[in-house]
């Protein structure tokens, strides 16, 4: 307690005495996280936990000698339930290439309702900045779908999407093969996918009418854009960004960070734009939904 409080400097002989109460929150809570093992980032574990806000941490161990996104990587809150806001993480690190959910641990603590309005993970990220650790704070990790207004946006180098784009070859199960409307494959693509599929919901017409064959009852997201894109009409397109997949009526447009466009029948892989120096937008709501 003597660190956090100090004197202000005003003469010798009198002076104003500050105790800076958050600065000994936040190396109580580090303490207090640091005790904790480690455990695997998965649903079964998640289960254990208790529907009740806190604090938690993500740590990565990575093979990979100078991986400079491994150790303790990202410290973050639940305003309403630790379970629900660490599965998210759980999601979207099981969509994408570069990290494996194998490599992914964590801990947490339950803090009281009344304690959130301090901003517990506020005083953590300061704590842990100061050694240097948890870089996913700052690479857009955490975010959420930012919506249509930042399609256009030239994705930073340093950003998650950019070090660990969406894996197109995850398997969606469980699809019953033969005829199905292409609305209800669409709403099922945009469930199951690890990642947001955002596309057109007003104003469709009748794009959404027509009927697909599936072919199998599992089969990978790439396969099932392919089988879309097939049967969209000829404006439509299915554009592959770093973080997202985006589809609507836009005249196959270019989007300066997309990968991959799905045009009809043809799968068109470029090369997308990176920005060396660009800034990543501060994180979102803790526990909010995505974009739509």
């Amino acid at each position: 307690m003597t660190q956090a409080a100090r004197l202000i400097g005003q003469g010798t002989y009198h002076d104003s005495f500050r105790l800076s109460i958050t600065k000994a929150l936040g190396d109580q809570l580090a303490e207090a996280l640091d005790c904790l093992t480690p455990a695997p980032l998965t649903a079964a574990a998640l289960e254990e936990l208790e529907e009740r806000p806190g604090v938690y941490q993500l740590h990565r161990e990575s093979d990979v000698d100078g991986d400079e996104d491994t150790g303790f990587v990202y410290v973050g809150k639940a305003e309403k339930s630790l379970p629900q806001r660490i599965l998210k993480h759980l999601r979207k690190v099981s969509g994408r290439q570069g990290v494996s959910q194998d490599e992914m641990f964590f801990t947490c603590l339950y803090v009281d309702e009344d304690f959130s309005a301090l901003a517990p993970e506020k005083l953590l990220i300061k704590h842990y900045k100061q050694k240097k650790q948890i870089p996913w704070n700052n690479n857009g990790f955490g975010n959420n779908d930012p919506g249509k207004r930042r399609d256009d946006t030239v994705v930073s180098r340093k950003h998650f999407d950019a070090k660990f784009p969406i894996d197109l070859d995850r398997v969606i199960t469980g699809l019953k093969p033969g005829p199905m409307p292409l609305g209800r494959l669409l709403a099922r693509v945009s469930k199951d996918a690890p990642y947001t599929f955002r596309y057109q919901k007003k104003e469709t017409g009748n794009a959404y009418k027509a009927e697909v064959e599936l072919p199998l009852s599992d089969m990978t997201v790439a396969q099932l854009f392919s089988i879309i894109a097939a049967a969209l009409p000829d404006d439509w397109q299915i554009a592959v960004l770093p973080g997202r997949v985006i589809m609507y009526p836009d005249g196959r447009r270019d989007y300066p960070s997309v990968w991959r466009y799905y045009r009809g029948t043809q799968v068109i892989d470029v090369q997308p734009e990176i920005d060396e120096n660009g800034e990543i937008p501060e994180e979102d709501n803790a526990d909010g939904d995505e974009t739509e």
